[in-house]
């Protein structure tokens, strides 16, 4: 299929989008508290009040990626039928976590946990055995099939449009089935930059936590001092690593490091069972694995009208928002390292591995910070629910050699770190070359070194809270993107399939 030039459109897409990033950075640097104020209330009035959409939306979701991966269609390519995969199985999972899910797994698995046995869910008491095996639920909740299945829509449809159309890797590409031309006139353009606000704001807010984090697990291991100057170091540092990164390309530096990365992952997790509580760890694995499977339904559909939502506004709703946000930074990396894989070869690896190994890093990581309060009394849930960015390394401290350990946690964070911002710019030179799926090097080295010093310069000023709250405000109109995107991609599948179906009985007679 051919497509127009859009060359001209897509220059003034950027444009625009430009200016309103520029606008909000701006407003971060000279006015962090009022910009802090007024998004925190957008993003919460929001929340509170779409709520039932995030959560109906998100269920969808689901539900639509696993009738993809089961349903009829599953045998179709993300290509053309002679395409095989790119990059083998092991790698290939590698990068799905390398796009950004990886570090906050690392940060999350232990403090999301402990900080829910500390302040658990309405009508659950605090630090009790329940309270204890709810945080592990709610943990693999957040970070299970939901994330996974939002970061699935975008890739699918994106990879779709670009693989089997023929068509820009842009998001507005995806719902070609629907509008036809008018994905390179206004309505297309309009997705576009809501798409380019979301990943850049996400990125470098996510650039700017990223770096927080990392400069703590140096004061935990090696005992620095956190400050300012430390975390504009470590962005210094990272920037010029990913970016050497960037320019070798996906398939030497980005793939090295995310199946290093993997394998540094899982070699703590197996020294993290073998040191650690292990029957504890398995008894919960097992556990977990039944809570989740038999409270999915309740949990997906929940929405606690009958009392306070102030803590499922701050986990769930937040989490949901903040994923959708993300999803087309994720998305479109993930649909860059899937083509050739069937759909059900697709939705296995990508909601059913990652989600595994989302329940057995929980309860491995998180499990064992429990074990060691409620059972060893060794106080760490309130300092982890104070400093969450500490619960990793205070975990890996309990075991033997865990300075050790903890040097390697540190290792771990830094690649993670490296890897998603490599992703992130990788996403953002697709859509800043009129989404070719291989941009030039010095227009990734470009977005690098802006999201670099918007981070700079926000955590300077005490922005970033003010620019997360930015990025999560827009999810709102990309849920909306989103729910028509899956019409978009069912029409493209049934067009084929019945297309298919006419070839087949031709043949036949």
């Amino acid at each position: 299929m051919a497509y127009t030039s859009t060359k001209g459109n897509s220059s003034l897409v950027f444009i625009i989008s430009g200016v309103i990033i520029f606008t909000l950075v701006v407003w971060g640097l000279v006015s962090p508290v009022s910009m802090e104020t007024v998004m925190e209330s957008l993003m919460s009035s929001m929340i509170q009040n779409f709520g039932w959409l995030y959560v109906l939306a998100t269920a969808f979701f689901v539900g639509f990626c696993l009738f993809l991966g089961f349903g009829p269609y599953r045998h179709m390519k993300l290509g053309n039928k002679e395409d095989e995969p790119e990059y083998h199985y092991f790698t290939w999972v590698g990068m799905l976590f390398a796009a950004g899910m990886g570090v906050g797994l690392v940060f999350w698995g232990v403090a999301e946990p402990m900080s829910h046995y500390i302040a658990p869910p309405p009508g659950i008491e605090a630090e009790t055995q329940y309270a204890a095996a709810q945080g592990l639920l709610y943990g693999v909740f957040h970070w299970g099939f939901h994330p996974w299945s939002i970061y699935a829509i975008v890739a699918l449809g994106l990879a779709f449009a670009k693989y089997r159309k023929k068509l820009p890797g842009l998001i507005s590409s995806a719902f070609y089935p629907l509008i036809g031309e008018h994905v390179f006139k206004k309505t297309g353009k309009f997705i576009d930059i809501i798409a380019i606000i979301a990943t850049t704001v996400g990125i470098a807010t996510s650039f700017g936590l990223s770096t927080m984090q990392v400069s703590n697990g140096f004061s935990q291991v090696f005992g620095w001092e956190d400050t300012l100057t430390i975390q504009l170091i470590i962005i210094a540092v990272i920037t010029v690593i990913f970016l050497i990164s960037v320019v070798t390309g996906l398939n030497k530096g980005m793939r090295y490091l995310s199946v290093g990365n993997l394998s540094l992952a899982g070699l703590l997790l197996v020294i993290a069972l073998i040191l650690g509580p292990t029957v504890f760890i398995l008894d919960h694995f097992t556990k977990t694995i039944g809570q989740y499977a038999g409270a999915l339904t309740e949990l997906t559909f929940d929405t606690n009208p009958y009392s306070s939502r102030e803590w499922m506004e701050n986990w769930t709703l937040f989490y949901w928002a903040w994923v959708i946000s993300w999803s087309p930074f994720v998305g479109t990396f993930i649909a860059r390292v899937s083509r050739g894989r069937t759909l059900q070869e697709f939705i296995l690896g990508v909601l059913f591995v990652p989600t595994g190994v989302t329940i057995l890093w929980f309860v491995t990581f998180g499990g064992t910070g429990l074990y060691y309060d409620m059972v060893e009394g060794v106080d760490l849930a309130h300092s982890i629910a104070r400093t969450p960015e500490s619960g990793f390394f205070l975990v890996l401290n309990q075991f033997p050699l865990g300075s050790v350990l903890s040097l390697a946690g540190l290792l771990l964070i830094i690649i993670f770190f490296i890897t998603s911002a490599n992703s992130a710019t990788y996403v953002l030179g697709v859509f800043s070359s009129n989404g070719n799926l291989n941009p030039q090097n010095y227009v990734m080295v470009v977005w690098g070194l802006l999201i670099s010093s918007i981070s700079a310069v926000l955590l300077t000023s005490g922005g970033l809270d003010g620019l997360q709250a930015t990025a999560t405000v827009t999810a709102l109109p990309f849920i909306i993107i989103m729910l028509v995107m899956t019409s978009a991609i069912y029409m493209s599948l049934h067009k084929e399939g019945r297309a298919k179906q006419k070839i087949t009985k031709k043949e036949n007679w």
